[in-house]
């Protein structure tokens, strides 16, 4: 996350307002892409799953994926030079492309196991959340050696996908220990940048260099979630 740190202390007030900001940023992506997942489920995908607007199912699947990744990938790199407006945009947009690919789960999860999936990532998001905030013990050693791993799941997943094309099977097992190791960087992830988020809210002082910020912690945070939500899945979601 893009660091903005004046050195001044403010007031308990402006703080939680950042806080509270960043949150609400949060937690309307995951509205917008919630909705957009339920209704690209039946209009953009056919009943067999394969999304009908983009041809071939793998193809549209990865133009979906390489968008989100430019996406994110923009706003990281272009949030101390674009406008609050702009970046704003920026993030509803991704999280509109994620919930175009986050339709799939309906097509193959039944309903009631990606509501439980939610409900309990949701329990366990908050208490990380709750964790990262007021633990006195400073995280950011663990931040490096989940990064670590989270880039050895990234290779684990090309690598199950490769797999997959080869053998045919679904890697049933290793899709197992990937959704396990996922569940466990990623409510680590959940506190680590809960703390860093308290942290820059210390001299958060409401300019637009700090509401672009409060986006992008929010965007962090929108993928710690998604990410606990879609492992959770994989591992309880019962097919239908």
């Amino acid at each position: 996350m893009v660091g903005f740190n004046s050195g001044v202390q403010l007031s308990a007030q402006e703080r939680s307002s950042f806080i509270g900001k960043t949150y609400g940023w949060m937690s309307l992506a995951l509205f917008v892409s919630a909705f957009v997942s339920f209704f690209a489920a039946n209009a953009v995908f056919g009943e067999d799953g394969r999304l009908s607007r983009f041809g071939n199912g793998m193809i549209g699947f990865w133009v979906l994926a390489i968008a989100e990744f430019v996406v994110v990938m923009w706003l990281s790199s272009m949030i101390r030079k674009i406008s609050f407006g702009t970046a704003a945009i920026g993030f509803f947009v991704y999280a509109v492309l994620n919930g175009i690919t986050l339709s799939t789960i309906f097509i193959v999860y039944r309903i009631s196991s990606i509501a439980s999936a939610f409900f309990g990532s949701a329990a366990m998001f908050a208490i990380m959340s709750w964790y990262g905030a007021t633990t006195k013990k400073n995280l950011s050693s663990f931040g490096k050696y989940l990064m670590m791993a989270l880039i050895g799941i990234i290779i684990a997943n090309v690598v199950q996908f490769i797999l997959h094309l080869v053998t045919g099977n679904p890697m049933t097992f290793l899709n197992f220990l990937i959704s396990v190791a996922s569940v466990a960087v990623f409510t680590g992830l959940t506190a680590y940048d809960t703390q860093k988020l308290f942290r820059i809210a210390e001299s958060a002082n409401g300019s637009d260099d700090y509401r672009k910020i409060s986006i992008l912690a929010a965007l962090e945070l929108y993928l710690d979630f998604i990410n606990l939500f879609l492992a959770v899945l994989r591992i309880f979601g019962k097919r239908r």
